[in-house]
């Protein structure tokens, strides 16, 4: 991923430049982004469902979250953006329950500081322990905060999850899935850009989801 490599290339091949350039706004289906075979069933209306699905632990998911908040706030009335935190391994339960607890409860306030807390101080929160020593210290009625952690209600959530996991074909993050239908990243969009810096990759994929939002919302 080096943005020199790929200004070289650009240079040597000019057809390739317009395309390049292009892309994220007008993206192209199995490069810029892919179609499920198989449409997902959404339950935001007539609005367009976003769904990005994450790991608090990934180092791409905390730099993606600013920019995907930021792009959220901009979409208006027209887009319902829902998380979904991945379950690749039984060790990535305890922050999945993190997740759906601060949402039942609508603390989300508290999402990025839960990324900042894992990769800006270095604390751990893979384990049950070390996540209530977290809300320990915040802004956060402690006693719902665990009955709503350890409720019938957020491990169906996480039972869920690995059904959307698969109809959505995940196997990395962040991945962002629009209406059910078309599945984005950083690292899709960064198979035709190769060489760009991380913060060049984001905005692309915002620029692609822009622009699948736009189909969508047609």
């Amino acid at each position: 991923m080096r943005l020199l490599q790929r200004l070289i290339i650009i240079a040597s091949f000019g057809f390739i430049a317009a395309s390049a350039f292009a892309a994220p706004n007008a993206p192209v289906e199995g490069v810029e982004y892919q179609r499920l075979q198989q449409a997902q069933p959404t339950d935001a209306g007539k609005k367009v469902e976003v769904l990005e699905f994450f790991w608090y632990n990934c180092p791409h998911c905390h730099v993606f979250e600013p920019y995907l908040a930021d792009w959220a706030k901009k979409q208006g009335e027209r887009v319902v953006v829902k998380r979904v935190p991945v379950g690749f391994r039984e060790s990535f339960v305890p922050q999945q329950k993190l997740y759906y607890t601060l949402e039942a409860m609508n603390r989300l306030d508290l999402h990025k500081v839960v990324f900042d807390t894992i990769h800006g101080k270095r604390q751990k929160l893979d384990r049950e322990d070390q996540i209530m020593a977290f809300i320990d210290k915040q802004d956060i009625d402690k006693k719902k905060f665990a009955d709503t952690y350890n409720s019938f209600t957020v491990q169906s959530k996480v039972n869920r999850v690995r059904q959307l996991q698969e109809a959505f074909r995940i196997d990395g993050v962040p991945t962002v899935a629009i209406d059910g239908q078309y599945v984005t990243s950083p690292s899709i969009v960064g198979q035709t850009m190769r060489g760009a810096p991380e913060d060049v990759l984001n905005n692309a994929t915002l620029q692609v989801m822009d622009a699948l939002v736009a189909k969508k919302a047609k």
